[in-house]
């Protein structure tokens, strides 16, 4: 089941998550895949899970992608205090787990970065660890985004790193940072693992970004189409 989950988490917030998260789903569905793009946890309103669930033409409920989602714009963790509510990790785990025996592939996008808090002990690395999910770093191209991308990266163990793909997502005008910072990453962590995601007014651009990311081979064999 671990190899069927990709999970989609970050440097912060705001770095184009759900963006690949909606058409990565729609890029496996037209591999052949049965696939369910989730936002398990969400605070500050539900844009996200709204979002991916236009993507999916109503194969799941805003419910079923989304189960717990708090008004306030904090941490998760801060937002369900406020509402005297609790995230438990067992419940977050059975529900993505359970939605991973309906579909050949689950496209699980995180709250935040990788360590924000999103209920009581519960942060996007403990579900990776538990789900033995293969994770996707996003990140924005941008001045500063080395530090950010390679502590992430440092923040999970070792054989989960090893595997887990970089994707910057490019900003509207490339500045000398966002040109050469794809290059320093890649000699760093290996060109196979960086990939650049382009702004999206570029016409069919995104449908190769995505392919480049290989996910075929990290999901292993697909259904025929």
């Amino acid at each position: 089941m671990g190899s069927r989950i990709l999970f989609i988490t970050g440097t912060d917030t705001g770095v184009g998550k759900t963006v690949l998260t909606s058409l990565l789903a729609r890029h496996l569905r037209e591999c052949g895949a049965a696939v369910a793009a989730l936002k398990p946890i969400c605070s500050g309103g539900r844009a996200d899970a709204r979002a991916l669930y236009s993507s999916q033409d109503g194969v799941l409920t805003l419910d079923e992608i989304n189960p717990w989602h708090f008004r306030a714009p904090l941490a998760p963790l801060l937002a369900a205090r406020r509402e005297h509510r609790c995230v438990k990790p067992a419940d977050v785990l059975a529900h993505l787990r359970n939605m991973a025996r309906r579909f050949d592939a689950v496209v699980v996008e995180g709250a935040g970065g990788l360590l924000s808090p999103l209920g009581e002990n519960l942060n996007a690395r403990d579900l990776i660890i538990a789900l033995s999910a293969v994770p996707i770093i996003v990140c924005p191209n941008r001045l500063g985004v080395v530090n950010h991308a390679l502590l992430t990266i440092e923040a999970l163990p070792r054989v989960i790193a090893r595997r887990a793909p970089l994707v910057l997502m490019s900003p509207r005008r490339p500045d000398l940072a966002s040109r050469t910072n794809p290059r320093l990453l890649a000699g760093i962590l290996g060109p196979e693992r960086v990939h650049e995601f382009p702004w999206l007014s570029v016409a069919g651009a995104s449908e190769q970004a995505l392919a480049n990311i290989r996910v075929r081979h990290v999901l292993g064999a697909l259904p025929a189409g």
